[in-house]
């Protein structure tokens, strides 16, 4: 195996190096190092300063990796239209969510609601003493947590946020002396992680102090172990729906072979097998997440975050299953999809990263509930893109026209020759086989 010695190597003080260094440590390890060093220097900006920004994002920065900036238009959000920015790398999904918005936007757009904006954060402890004795001075606990993380929260009081409430949770029924202070917060238009993370820090420390001088406990009632205190991504009160409902007319002519109430009961069935099947919804969900993660990426949100609660919320019945769902009633389709987002619009990336910025700003500054709204609409368009295509024409047709390109890319197709292949696969099926032997044919009959 080349350089497998190189690659063995364990490497102290990785990151303390000079970005050149680091760069010639990873090229070294390449059968052809200027190349790749000339490979990865080539995604640098030449703007030193914003070049700067990017390698300050993250530990051990060497260069830049694009992934496509795209746009769906014509999404409607109760009555209001947006170009929304998408950043993925999949073919077809800007595509798909594009043709879904344009449809809907014919037949009354996406109605939405922000149900609620609260956020929870845990301080995990074991703890020996009395139960009774702790809950009879809870309150004015409560009360010394407020004072003691005044300083953090006053800026976000000021914006209408702040600490919500304080609960004590009794789980010594699944863990030996073990209990949380769950605390709930309002961060605004801040996604918050730091504020919240910092708040409950400072909540973990005033519990071991006031338990400790307290007069009321005893012995190793005044030992408080910390275990952790850290905010939970799984935000089941922070959530947004988004609908869409119709005539079963207004669905006539989506496939020819099906009357608009037949493609309604067929779709409905299809929603239905998501609900009931896990293995159907996760990837039911995962055409959700391609819409709302691409949104989330644009504005400097976090979607691994948005993800991970997304997914917990599609199992709170201890079973996993759709985030989306449909009922037909007195000839009318109705499609909604709920579920958690916490988004912020303000503090991050979304005003560092220039991208996340100016995304911010193409979709008119929005409120962290506004794009709440936007970014649910995105999941629920590519979802009903998804479900139209499977349960009509079939999900590759589709697909495989985007990814055309891609597979043409591979063989080093010409300009002349991907003019050539688009008009042939037009009415032709794409597979990767297909458009080698073609792009072969062309090569041979020069």
């Amino acid at each position: 195996m080349p350089h497998r010695r190189k690659r063995d190597l364990i490497i102290k003080g990785f990151s303390k190096l000079l970005k050149e260094d680091k760069l010639k440590i990873v090229a070294d390890l390449m059968d052809n190092q200027l190349e790749t060093i000339e490979l990865l220097k080539s995604f640098w900006y030449a703007d030193t300063e914003k070049q700067k920004i990017f390698d300050e994002f993250s530990e051990n920065t060497i260069t830049n990796f694009y992934i496509p900036y795209g746009i769906a238009p014509n999404v409607v959000v109760n009555n209001r239209t947006y170009l929304v920015p998408m950043v993925i790398e999949e073919s077809s999904v800007v595509a798909a969510a594009s043709s879904s918005a344009r449809f809907w936007s014919e037949h009354g757009g996406f109605h939405a609601e922000v149900k609620d904006t609260i956020k929870i954060g845990q301080v995990h402890f074991q703890w020996e003493g009395d139960k009774a004795k702790l809950t009879s001075v809870f309150d004015e606990l409560k009360q010394r947590f407020r004072e003691n993380t005044n300083t953090i929260t006053a800026n976000m009081e000021k914006r209408g946020g702040g600490i919500l409430d304080f609960e004590l949770m009794d789980m010594r029924d699944k863990l030996e002396n073990y209990y949380q202070i769950k605390i709930t917060f309002e961060t605004m238009d801040s996604m918050g992680a730091n504020f919240i993370n910092s708040c409950l820090e400072e909540t973990a420390k005033t519990l071991q102090e006031f338990v400790s001088f307290h007069p009321v406990f005893e012995g190793k009632e005044k030992e408080v172990v910390i275990i952790m205190a850290i905010l939970s991504n799984y935000t089941p009160d922070c959530l947004v729906k988004v609908w869409v409902e119709c005539p079963f007319k207004d669905l006539e002519g989506i496939d020819s072979s099906l009357t608009g109430e037949q493609f309604a009961r067929k779709f409905e069935t299809a929603v239905k097998i998501a609900e009931i099947d896990t293995f159907r919804a996760t990837t039911h969900n995962k055409g959700i997440f391609n819409g709302i993660d691409a949104v989330a990426i644009a504005t400097g949100n976090d979607f691994r975050a948005i993800e991970a609660a997304g997914h917990t919320y599609a199992s709170r019945t201890g079973h996993y299953q759709s985030l989306s769902h449909v009922e037909i009633k007195n000839g009318k389709f109705k499609y909604w999809i709920e579920l958690p987002l916490a988004l912020g619009t303000v503090g991050g990336l979304t005003s560092l990263h220039p991208l996340a910025k100016h995304s911010l700003e193409m979709l008119g500054k929005p409120s962290a509930k506004e794009l709440m709204m936007i970014t649910a609409a995105l999941g629920m368009a590519n979802n009903f893109a998804a479900i139209r295509s499977l349960v009509t024409k079939g999900i590759q047709q589709g697909h495989m026209k985007m990814h055309l390109m891609n597979i043409l890319n591979h063989f080093k197709a010409t300009e002349k020759e991907k003019d050539k292949a688009v008009v042939y696969f037009s009415s032709h099926k794409v597979s990767f086989a297909e458009v080698g032997e073609f792009v072969k044919n062309l090569r041979l009959s020069r």
